[in-house]
């Protein structure tokens, strides 16, 4: 609403760039689990598109999801052509206001626990984006939660695990 309502045509609009050189795509050889709903969709279709134009090998995982299948999915036909052809070899959705139980790109990521960690041995790596407050919080904890249960782990080493994922810059996070 705000550049539509409240600005005048002309008047300058401020912008704040806040560069984030880890957030990128893992090397083309390694899987990619990308979890980004709403809008955090944005920068994994620009990974997708990148790894498709350079002919990655890796495996793509998409976690996607908003509000609404039919009013939210946003790039739908793109992200089903990818599924389709299988250059989106995994794609999960979450719709929250779809059904009675509210479900979220973090409970498709604990539905899929022993595939998630699977990827993880595999070297893949996991780039999170969108809301920094809820979203980044939740996914988190269910990444600490898949390791500690499809990976057999204490919650102590599930936070070494992650921590570990940090360091090898195989988990980011572009959150707002």
């Amino acid at each position: 609403a705000w550049l539509a309502d409240r600005i005048q045509a002309g008047d300058p609009v401020p912008v704040y760039v806040h560069p984030n050189p880890a957030f990128r795509p893992p090397p083309p050889d390694r899987g990619l689990i990308m979890v980004g709903p709403g809008t955090g969709i944005a920068p994994f279709r620009a990974f997708l598109q990148d790894q498709q134009s350079t002919r990655a090998t890796g495996p793509n995982w998409l976690f996607f999801g908003d509000q609404h299948e039919h009013s939210d999915f946003l790039y739908r036909d793109e992200i089903l052509v990818w599924s389709r052809e299988g250059f989106l070899g995994r794609l999960d959705l979450a719709w929250s206001r779809d059904q009675a139980e509210k479900t979220h790109v973090q409970h498709r990521m604990l539905e899929h626990a022993n595939d998630l960690w699977r990827w993880l041995e595999d070297g893949a790596s996991v780039c999170v984006c969108g809301d920094a407050s809820r979203m980044a919080k939740d996914v988190d904890a269910a990444l600490h939660e898949v390791i500690r249960i499809a990976g057999g782990r204490t919650p102590d080493q599930a936070a070494d695990y992650v921590q570990a994922l940090i360091s090898q810059r195989r988990y980011c996070r572009d959150v707002y």
